[in-house]
């Protein structure tokens, strides 16, 4: 894997590309299916030009639409880490790090994932996030302290591994 991002790229996680893949793959069946249903109904209630229903289906078949298309975009320009490439020697995408809070006293454990994959709650940061960039690159043992947008954070790498 190179050190340098490919402009063109948009590097994810296999875990995150097969949730966008299943989303697209749901969206263009069952979504399409729904809004074709809505229209159809809305149509029956008779003057489209007055018709909310009608304008509600439409605005929803637009969303819809937009959102195939940003998916295809993604799974167009994805490159898929792949966990056994992973190099635990230093912290990079896909990988899990073990940090620990110097002032706070306490370990973090997060994944490090591409942008489209984060989700906080479940410990996914995204490598362009703010503990994301300053990490990456970093090895067990480095200390570094981090801008966050509640002041400074000391933090020690603990440990790299892939899970």
């Amino acid at each position: 894997m190179a050190d340098h991002p490919v402009v063109d790229q948009i590097v994810m996680t296999r875990e995150g590309y097969e949730r966008l893949k299943a989303e697209l793959v749901q969206l263009r069946s069952e979504g399409r299916q729904e809004i074709a249903r809505m229209l159809e109904e809305a149509r029956s209630f008779g003057d489209l030009s007055e018709n909310a229903e009608y304008q509600a289906a439409k605005e929803a078949q637009a969303k819809l639409e937009s959102r195939v298309q940003w998916l295809d975009y993604q799974l167009s320009k994805a490159r898929v880490v792949d966990v056994k490439d992973i190099d635990t020697s230093k912290v990079s995408l896909g990988a899990t790090v073990t940090l620990f809070d110097l002032e706070g006293k306490k370990k973090l454990t997060y994944t490090i994932v591409g942008s489209e994959e984060s989700d906080p709650r479940s410990n996914k940061i995204s490598a362009a996030s703010p503990v994301g960039q300053a990490i990456l690159g970093k090895t067990v043992g480095d200390e570094l302290t981090i801008r966050v947008p509640r002041g400074t954070r000391k933090l020690r790498v603990q440990n790299i591994q892939v899970i």
